[in-house]
């Protein structure tokens, strides 16, 4: 007879062991890269927007996973739907049967997105992407697909070959024969439409790198040009849809965008189980399937599985029943309003800017000459050594977890767990307008730091 298998005993007897493991059998560079910034935390446990140590001291999540954990960790309804399925035993993925998890899914996913009529279940943003990028080509049987400068969507190839950012992109050449377009430029737009071979744009409504969103007018704007050219709008909602920017897709703030395909993922996974979705109108649908011999032409060997589908349709019950995209919007005004008020006591504090709770922090050249001189230093080492000054005490004095928002981008992206509140901003800003203090106060321990990470820039070169 098979022993039991006992989870808590094995992390008792290995989990110490966890950054040797990362070292020896992983992604070498992590443990390596977390040492050297500090952030090498042990976290035992975690609940709702926090982490805890075998201390008890509490850390503030505004990172929420890159938003995969939009209800934060462990909600008890999410939690309790993967209970229950898991339970029921169900006959999941024969593949040749309709169960009602993914047919329930859909139909709740649609329910926010009426000018939509199908879904395709996968298991990542990523995925989504890639199922986006197929369809908008089989559907309008043309090769190219536009993105925009400084756009993530994704890093496998199809998703790396609309990936606006070189350094994910260096060495893996050749990828797909796509084109980038700087975001809202609808010039540059129709100029590449009038080639007559473009299937698609895919577009962030707010770039994830960078949190910059698309002008007023560009996204309905660009629609109207794609259609006139027989194209198509991709919406990747993945980090902006489900209330991240205080409504369910970050589309839906501009009035008369209707994109012909939507990606989401991220947060519908409950922070549990991982789910991808890419929803479509009918007629993308019934060509990319358009008959029996065809039904298997695009699919995902997890796709659709009960436990997926069961976060999500609870993620989706706590979205409305705790009203997530109004909770969203409100206390990410606050944030934002409360670090905007800063910006002028703050030489080195250049613009606060996004929405709902999808807030971009930048950093710019300050006047005064004594701090002039610590930025030129951090600028000649490596454009973005400033954000990352920041981030670390942020963590190390203050135990609030966040990050730079790109490679080489003077900018801190926040993006927490939709379930913050007031209490969380007073601590977040707390937090920031100490270290801020610090660095406009010349603060050794922080500029100390800097003169480390150039060190370190300068020995990468």
């Amino acid at each position: 007879m098979t022993k039991g298998f006992d989870l808590g005993a094995l992390l008792a007897e290995r989990g110490a062991e966890r950054y040797e493991l990362h070292t020896r059998h992983l992604n070498h560079q992590l443990p390596r890269m977390l040492r050297t910034i500090g952030f090498d935390r042990v976290y035992e446990r975690a609940e709702g927007a926090y982490f805890f140590d075998a201390d008890g001291n509490d850390y503030l999540d505004m990172l929420a996973g890159f938003g995969v954990m939009g209800l934060g960790r462990h909600h008890p309804v999410v939690r309790q739907a993967l209970h229950d399925v898991l339970d029921a035993g169900l006959a999941d993925l024969t593949r040749f049967d309709c169960q009602p998890l993914p047919g329930l899914l859909a139909e709740k996913l649609l329910s926010y997105s009426p000018h939509l009529d199908r879904v395709f279940f996968g298991n990542s943003g990523t995925e989504a992407v890639e199922t986006a990028l197929k369809f908008a080509r089989f559907a309008t049987g043309r090769p190219r697909v536009l993105y925009c400068d400084h756009a993530f969507h994704g890093l496998t190839t199809g998703s790396l070959s609309v990936n606006g950012e070189g350094g994910f992109r260096d060495g893996f050449a050749p990828l797909l024969p796509d084109t980038p377009v700087p975001l809202g430029d609808l010039d540059a737009l129709a100029r590449e439409l009038r080639k007559g071979d473009v299937a698609a744009l895919i577009v962030e409504p707010i770039q994830g790198k960078g949190v910059n969103e698309a002008p007023p007018g560009y996204l309905r704007a660009a629609q109207e040009l794609l259609h006139r050219h027989k194209a198509l709008l991709i919406a990747d909602e993945v980090q902006t849809g489900l209330g991240r920017t205080g409504d369910f897709y970050a589309y839906q703030h501009e009035a008369g965008v209707e994109p012909d395909l939507v990606c989401v993922a991220k947060a519908l996974s409950g922070g549990y189980v991982p789910v991808g979705a890419t929803l479509g109108k009918d007629w993308i649908f019934k060509k990319v399937y358009s008959s029996m011999d065809r039904v298997l032409v695009h699919s995902a060997s997890f796709g659709a599985n009960a436990q997926a589908m069961a976060a999500g349709l609870a993620v989706l019950h706590v979205m409305d029943d705790e009203r997530i995209v109004e909770n969203a919007r409100t206390t990410g005004d606050l944030l934002r309003s409360r670090l905007a008020a800063l910006i002028d006591k703050y030489e080195l504090l250049a613009d606060v800017r996004g929405r709902g709770l999808m807030v971009g922090i930048e950093f710019g050249r300050p006047e005064a000459l004594r701090l002039r001189s610590r930025w030129a230093m951090l600028q000649a080492a490596r454009k973005g050594l400033f954000a990352q000054m920041v981030v670390v005490p942020l963590l190390q004095r203050h135990r609030v977890l966040t990050q730079v928002s790109g490679d080489h981008l003077e900018v801190i992206k926040l993006i927490p767990p939709l379930i913050v509140g007031e209490r969380e901003v007073d601590r977040f800003v707390d937090a920031f307008t100490e270290v801020m203090d610090d660095a406009h106060n010349g603060g050794g321990l922080m500029w100390d730091f800097g003169k480390t990470l150039v060190k370190q820039a300068v020995a990468h070169r």
